[in-house]
């Protein structure tokens, strides 16, 4: 019987996901570790590739169903929804929402995130990195919050009315943020470059997108579950424009990218060689 903690990944919207470690969660889940995506907002402000799929006032249904479909696929549990309005980009008037997840008073958010911490006791959480992938508020709030909510979760003069509902402190044993190489980007410029297609500029700006490669402290080979990812991917209907740079790339070259997902250990410290297993060290962790 496997008996590993939950894989835990903690996002801001439907699609983060897949793109950021959907392989790895197909393939934690085909070996039995229960997977749950906690998300932070339906994603109500997104973009829609489609005025079939949805229209603006349908937008977060249909995207909460989308995330439905791409944990099926992946072999996750339910989502989990927080609740949080999507908050648009900076500047916008989504973004001033007080309803939205940017805005949201922090202890409101982490006490969620506490509780479900404390209700599925992980193994790994998994969340977005401190610059979000590209900086948009959500992303960024909910690594704050996720972050945050790690280490209250483990302390018992945290939320202490927990208890009272059967939620005992729980440390889990590792945290990763999610990552994408420097040295990743360069080789997808390379292939645009290769294939005759053009970029979006912030994917064409060299030696700032991405995590230092120093940084990157796991590589999981996910080229089993590459199909699967991509199935999860597509699930987001609303957000695959047609125009997707990377939904035009060759099918062999895009394959290629799937392959390999990659994290960066925030807990704990990581001072060794690349991991090739997120639950490397607490196998078999039964607290």
């Amino acid at each position: 019987m496997n008996n590993r903690r939950p894989l835990v990944v903690m996002f801001g919207h439907p699609d983060d996901e897949s793109f950021s470690c959907g392989g790895s969660m197909a393939a934690y889940a085909t070996r039995g570790v229960p997977v749950h995506i906690v998300c932070g907002t339906r994603g109500e402000v997104g973009e829609i590739s489609d005025p079939a799929l949805a229209t603006p006032a349908t937008l977060g249904e249909v995207r909460e169903q989308e995330l439905r479909r791409a944990a099926r696929t992946m072999g996750a549990a339910e989502p989990i929804f927080l609740g949080f309005r999507d908050s648009g980009m900076h500047g916008t008037t989504e973004n001033a929402d007080p309803r939205c997840l940017h805005q949201a008073p922090p202890a409101v958010v982490v006490e969620k995130l506490v509780a479900l911490i404390r209700r599925l006791r992980p193994g790994v959480i998994v969340t977005f990195d401190e610059t979000g992938g590209y900086g948009h508020p959500d992303h960024i709030a909910i690594h704050r919050h996720a972050t945050a909510a790690f280490w209250a979760a483990a302390r018992k003069d945290c939320f202490p009315h927990h208890f009272d509902q059967g939620l005992e402190p729980w440390q889990t044993p590792k945290l990763y943020y999610t990552a994408a190489p420097r040295a990743f980007w360069q080789r997808i410029r390379d292939a645009a470059q290769q294939a005759g297609i053009e970029l979006p500029r912030f994917l064409s700006r060299r030696n700032r997108l991405g995590t230092p490669d120093d940084l990157v402290s796991a590589e999981i080979d996910v080229a089993e579950f590459a199909d699967v990812k991509l199935q999860a991917i597509r699930s987001h209907a609303t957000q695959m424009q047609p125009n997707n740079p990377f939904t035009r790339m060759p099918p062999s070259v895009s394959a290629q990218f799937q392959s390999t997902e990659y994290f960066q250990r925030v807990w704990p410290p990581h001072n060794g060689p690349h991991e090739t297993d997120l639950y490397t060290g607490i196998d078999g962790a039964s607290r």
